[in-house]
């Protein structure tokens, strides 16, 4: 069989070094270049995260553009992409679990007042907190795909009241209320004291993290963001926490990465800073996400995990 050839095209990471091994695996049906190919008319296929402006029109015959993660925002923004060139998204079971283990952690972390912990032993004070129960800690989920089903049944096995929301009705798993709309959102937010971003970034959810949608939160409430730093409005974070509404805030995701030194972020004694690591699509997810990508191609189908590029998911 004929392999399919595939380039890879990114400014800012080593996808060759990150995912070799993997795409290795996959190689007597997939042909792995580096960019700028030989033969440029012989690609079908891209793996993509932040391609160079200009590459994609190097390669007239493309088919699809794969990301190496559940988000796709950076390709569909792409000033180089043609409009109907197909963006597939990676979709790995590992990578929902992982993010459930995080989005576990920090809400914990809040109910359990973990940092307080951390300050009295820098400070050699020993003292009991006696944190809340679990269920008097309302968690709401800002996405409920395949990584919000997972977070939420995993928040509700330990006895969180969770809310979820999207954009569409949804049938909700046990322990879950299901809300869609802007109806929905009003009606979770206030009874919500955790608030978990999981969104995709699409221009509707661009800015979503606003002073507005902040004071609709129970008062003392926490922010964990884990899904773009551009939802993040982050002077009214900032705001929030001075006001002494939201209680503090987890972030993951900022508009600038890496987070500037100077940021006003690192000195907040309420923000916890991780460096975008909540989680990653595994390399061997990723080369089965390219496999099957290549396999369609070749048979003329639309590839498995194309996003709707008008949604932006």
């Amino acid at each position: 069989m004929n392999r399919l050839p595939c380039v890879l095209l990114s400014t800012t990471t080593d996808l060759r070094g990150l995912f070799g091994a993997a795409l290795d695996t996959i190689a007597d049906r997939v042909e792995i270049l580096d960019h700028p190919a030989e033969n440029p008319e012989r690609v079908r296929l891209a793996l993509g995260w932040r391609p160079p402006a200009d590459a994609l029109a190097r390669y007239p015959n493309l088919g699809a553009l794969c990301s190496i993660a559940a988000g796709v925002d950076n390709l569909l923004a792409c000033p180089g992409r043609p409009p109907d060139l197909p963006v597939v998204r990676v979709v790995d079971p590992d990578q929902a679990r992982a993010m459930a283990g995080f989005v576990l952690w920090q809400v914990i972390g809040h109910q359990r007042r973990f940092q307080a912990y951390a300050d009295n032993q820098r400070d050699r004070v020993w003292r009991r907190l006696y944190p809340r129960d679990a269920s008097a800690v309302p968690v709401g989920l800002l996405g409920y795909g395949q990584i919000g089903r997972r977070v939420a049944a995993d928040l509700a096995r330990l006895g969180f009241p969770v809310r979820a929301w999207s954009r569409t009705p949804q049938v909700p798993d046990p322990g879950v209320i299901h809300h869609h709309g802007p109806d929905g959102l009003a009606a979770m937010l206030p009874e919500s004291e955790v608030l978990v971003n999981l969104l995709p970034l699409t221009p509707q959810t661009r800015g979503l993290l606003d002073a507005r949608l902040l004071a609709r939160l129970r008062p003392g409430g926490y922010l964990v963001q884990v899904g773009r730093g551009e939802h993040l409005v982050e002077a009214d974070l900032l705001a929030a926490l001075e006001s002494g509404h939201l209680a503090g805030a987890a972030l993951d995701v900022f508009a600038t990465e890496p987070l500037p030194a100077s940021h006003p972020f690192w000195d907040h004694p309420a923000i916890r800073i991780t460096p975008h690591e909540a989680c990653e699509a595994s390399p061997q997810a990723v080369a089965r996400t390219l496999l099957a990508a290549a396999e369609a191609l070749r048979e003329g189908r639309v590839p498995p995990g194309t996003v709707d590029a008008g949604r932006g998911y």
